[in-house]
Parts: structure tokens; C-alpha cells; sequence
């Protein structure tokens, strides 16, 4: 629930015979809490690492989540690992919690404010990036 204070972009390495390099970025957000939040969007990794992957550093310890299946924890007292049979990246939830709001008049799932937040630090970061 913290509001993105700061944008940086760097697009990385040469254009490439399509004319692009928009498919190697690195993005980092700062938060009017003080945390930092980085994004590393590069298309030209190996086919063996995770396409996607997230990584929680908090209070001395870490979770590390690939391709929205696998997570593994370090330094937590009772949680090593968890496995899913198949990948949840959460669209199913989403539209479903869309959907009942609506039907029910509840708030929201993503509040506009957050939606504005959010689309203006992608325009920064496509700014930054230039």
C-alpha cells in the first residue's frame, strides 16, 4: 500500500535487427516507505532459468518464487519449499473477484488510485529509459 515516489530505466545493449532493445530492461521503483522494488525484463537468458521469477528480501529472510510454481524459503523457521503441480499466475482470481464485485457493488480488487499509480510509473519508466 505504498505509493511509488521514483522511476528508473536502463534499456540494455544495442539494437538488434528487428530495430529494438525495449526487450532488455532493468526498472527500479522506489516506495514513500523507503523499499525498493527491481524489475529485470531481458528476453536473452537461456531457455533453462525460470522465465519468471520473484524474490521477497524482508527481515533477514527470503522467499524466491519461479515461474509462479516453485517457491523456496530461506531463513524462515518452518518453511523450506512448496511445489505446484501447475503454474497460478492469479488470472483466474483476478477476473473472478472482478467479476463479484461487481455483482455484489463491493470495492474493487485493485483501487483506481493503485491502477493510475501503477501506469504512470510504466510511462516513467519507458521515460527514464530513452
Amino acid at each position: 500500500d505504498s505509493k511509488i515516489t521514483n522511476v528508473d530505466a536502463v534499456k540494455l545493449g544495442k539494437v538488434d535487427a528487428s530495430g529494438t532493445k525495449d526487450d532488455k530492461v532493468s526498472i527500479t521503483l522506489q516506495f514513500g516507505d523507503g523499499s525498493i522494488g527491481t524489475i529485470h525484463y531481458f528476453a536473452n537468458g537461456h531457455k533453462s532459468f525460470p522465465k519468471e521469477r520473484l524474490e521477497v528480501f524482508t527481515g533477514g529472510k527470503i522467499l524466491q518464487l519461479n515461474n509462479f510454481r516453485k517457491m523456496k524459503g530461506f531463513g524462515w523457521k518452518d518453511f523450506k519449499k512448496f511445489n505446484k503441480w501447475r503454474q497460478d499466475k492469479g488470472h483466474k482470481n483476478c477476473v473472478s473477484e472482478f467479476i463479484n464485485s461487481v455483482k455484489e457493488g463491493d470495492s474493487m480488487p485493485i483501487s483506481l488510485e493503485e491502477i493510475i499509480d501503477v501506469t504512470q510509473a510504466t510511462l516513467d519508466a519507458q521515460k527514464s529509459a530513452k
